[in-house]
């Protein structure tokens, strides 16, 4: 049994948490929203007052929060309280300097750390099959296999320091990108004549194939668990795909990388965000495709 400390208990942090209690770990829990921490609760997870109060007897601290700065303020408030040699495992999806920032923090202060951000969504947090991209020591990434293995399917060692972030920034350019790619096709597909069901069981099975399609379908039907069957309720937000479209444009912008599609995509996102579109699942910018679309036709 390991004790562990974990910061953050929202839509993926929350189910995170309870993952590990249910293999046997106990699990010191604190986030400042109150409705958050009861769920919690509920689940098995030992509620704490404070940050501060959930990492004390902690051997690994795992946080799940909302930006760079959120992590970075974080640690500087617990690394002087938990006990040495702690391993420190940040599953928030953050740029890359800052998590190379909180790994030297970790290690200023004795502790071990990782940048282990999460594929897979709430599905995949409540599921425990979530993918987890790491950057770290190899020795590090051996010690927390195992306690990633409790809440993911499969944890890939990407390299040191913040490759981790690295690789969720590009994952989720990619996924943003086939998302409008797969909503299109659906849309003009509508224009034509051609059933949903038709056209999922051709790109499902064809070139087409990608995890925006048979995961995360845009249209209610072919996919049972998707969004689109009910009513776009996340799922994976808009407002976050579009956070880490924006890490995106940001990495592209450091680096000199013409990232044109990444960028127009975060445009058609922001766009959906901005029309109300921010708290529903990232698939239903279809329905901004839609939109546009009929209005192309009144044109």
């Amino acid at each position: 049994m390991t004790v562990i400390g974990f910061l953050g208990l929202g839509n993926m942090g929350g189910p995170m948490a309870a993952n590990l209690v249910k293999a046997g770990h106990t699990v010191h829990g604190y986030d400042p929203v109150a409705a958050a921490v009861d769920a919690a609760e509920a689940a098995g997870v030992s509620p704490a007052g404070s940050a501060v109060q959930a990492v004390r007897a902690a051997e690994v601290v795992i946080t799940m929060l909302p930006s760079g700065a959120h992590v970075l303020d974080c640690y500087r408030e617990i690394l002087p309280e938990a006990k040495p040699g702690t391993l420190f495992l940040d599953c928030s999806t953050i740029d890359v300097a800052a998590a190379r920032q909180a790994a030297e923090a970790a290690a200023n202060a004795g502790h071990a750390a990782l940048d282990a951000p999460v594929s897979g969504g709430v599905v995949g947090a409540q599921a425990a099959t979530l993918t987890f991209m790491v950057g770290g020591s190899t020795d590090n990434f051996a010690r927390a296999e195992p306690i990633l293995a409790l809440m993911g399917r499969r944890s890939v060692h990407c390299g040191e320091s913040g490759a981790g972030q690295a690789a969720k920034i590009c994952n989720n350019m990619i996924l943003g990108i086939s998302m409008v790619a797969v909503s299109e096709a659906f849309v003009l597909g509508e224009k034509l004549g051609l059933s949903h069901q038709a056209l999922f069981d051709v790109a499902s099975t064809a070139s087409g194939q990608c995890w925006a399609l048979t995961t995360n379908c845009p249209v209610p039907g072919p996919v049972p668990g998707s969004p689109a069957n009910r009513d776009y309720q996340p799922g994976f937000a808009t407002a976050l795909m579009l956070k880490d479209l924006g890490l995106a444009e940001a990495a592209a912008a450091e680096t000199g990388t013409d990232t044109a599609l990444g960028r127009h995509t975060a445009e058609l996102f922001r766009a959906y965000a901005a029309e109300g579109g921010a708290g529903t699942d990232f698939s239903g910018i279809i329905n901004a495709i839609r939109d546009r679309s009929k209005q192309g036709d009144q044109a």
